[in-house]
């Protein structure tokens, strides 16, 4: 190979860029034994509502050689890349003087440590989030600094728990103190905007164009691919199939769901709205979105909800037809908990999904998820006391070789959340002391 390829290369056609991941043809020859500090390191973050059932997620014994309870038993392919952190606490969800409302400060505080103040008006004031922290500072080596991604939509206005506004309950990802950032449903919406426009320049008629003779952004791409394929290696060529084939089928699973959910707009162009009917494959696809947009490098730093706080959503694909948040609410009834159990499950059935996919893209030094870091859980820990202390939260991917995993890791109850954020902020080069309620960075995980 003559000349290192540019790292900001795009696959472009007919008004369409597309990003490529990271290969090794664009490192020199000195980076391919990177030491941990020098590679890239993406973060996501996943919140789930309505609290968990702690008696089937938290483990027996601390260490490594723990059993993984009911709950978290799907995570066995990616166990050793996995810790359960016990212990941790956002003290600034819990009422603190303000009464009613644990839903909507759960999820406010979740990712900032600060206690929102309760309006249901446009006055609201919370905190920085920590995704949006890191995206400040090291989302300038990406297209995107962050994407804010979820399953349910949710409202920036209005009173949606116990006075406070519907923009504290339907946003973990927070700007500023006044400024929460909307997330995306919409997986067809998330795709063009990473993959259908990767110069920020493709025309409404380029996307029009595409969709009329049903052609795959790929069809666009095909020539500059292969005049790229052919400066290469051989891994990188198989790299760079492997992903152009997830883009692609990711590409037909959106097409089918747009083919039955097209709507009639003004001028008779039919808008896919392309969000599935079954939630596992929404959450799927967002998740599958996320991962493909930290393959690409096209940002290092992520938000996914699987609902909004206090969400009552059925789940009756998996037999459970009544609403979350009242299941939430089990008064210890047998029944109510086994359903509870259920839905918990389900739901770290579909982080698997999404761990395993990042466990099976190679980079350069590891894997997608050895260079990662994902936190996992929610703002409430047993749902029928509205509490937030002792957080179900999980940790997965090394962190660049920053991060010990495979481990139950149990901490004074307590222990402020945010500690955490300063640690992981810290290993991807986020200069901050302080965040919300922090008192120190957190011991002995990194």
């Amino acid at each position: 190979m003559s000349q290192l390829i540019a790292r900001r290369t795009f696959l472009k056609g007919l008004g369409t860029a597309m990003a490529i991941p990271l290969l090794e043809g664009m490192l020199p020859i000195t980076a391919m034994a990177a030491s941990p500090k020098a590679r890239v390191v993406r973060m996501g973050f996943v919140f789930v509502p309505n609290g968990i059932r702690m008696s089937e997620w938290t483990p027996e014994i601390e260490g490594t050689s723990y059993v993984l309870p009911s709950t978290l038993e799907p995570l066995h392919a990616v166990r050793s890349s996995v810790s359960v952190l016990t212990g941790l606490t956002q003290k600034n969800a819990f009422a603190l003087g303000d009464g009613p409302g644990d839903h909507a400060r759960s999820a406010a505080a979740w990712l900032t440590g600060v206690h929102p103040k309760k309006t249901a008006g446009a006055d609201i004031k919370n905190g920085i989030s920590a995704d949006q922290l890191a995206a400040m500072h090291i989302g300038k080596n990406t297209l995107f600094p962050s994407i804010e991604l979820g399953c349910e939509r949710g409202a920036q206005a209005g009173n949606c728990d116990s006075g406070y506004s519907c923009a504290y309950s339907s946003s973990i990802s927070w700007r500023g103190e006044a400024t929460p950032v909307a997330k995306e449903v919409n997986p067809r919406l998330v795709f063009e905007r990473l993959f259908g426009n990767g110069d920020s320049k493709e025309s409404a008629e380029s996307r029009l164009r595409r969709a009329r003779y049903n052609h795959s952004i790929l069809d666009f791409v095909l020539e500059d691919a292969s005049n790229l394929r052919g400066q290469l290696g051989k891994r990188d060529q198989l790299k760079l199939d492997e992903y152009l084939t997830s883009v692609r089928e990711i590409e037909l699973r959106i097409s089918k769901y747009d083919q039955a959910t097209a709507v009639m707009v003004e001028g008779g162009v039919r808008i896919p709205s392309g969000v599935p009917k079954d939630y596992a494959d929404h959450i799927k696809l967002m998740g599958d979105m996320m991962v493909l947009a930290f393959q690409a490098d096209l940002t290092r730093v992520g938000t996914l909800m699987y609902a909004n706080e206090g969400s009552n959503r059925s789940y009756a694909q998996i037999g459970v037809p009544e609403g979350h948040h009242d299941i939430s609410h089990h008064g210890n009834e047998p029944a109510k908990l086994e359903k509870k159990r259920q839905i918990d499950r389900f739901h770290v059935e579909q982080l698997a999904y999404m761990l395993e996919r990042m466990q099976g893209i190679k980079e350069v030094d590891g894997t997608l998820l050895d260079n990662s870091m994902i936190v996992y859980g929610g703002g409430i820990s047993d749902g029928n006391r509205h509490n937030h202390d002792d957080l179900p939260i999980l940790l997965a991917g090394k962190g660049g070789g920053t991060v010990h995993t495979g481990e139950h890791k149990r901490y004074a109850n307590g222990t402020p959340m945010n500690n955490l954020f300063l640690s992981m902020l810290d290993k991807v080069g986020v200069p901050v002391e302080t965040l919300g309620d922090s008192t120190g960075k957190l011991q002995g995980l990194f």
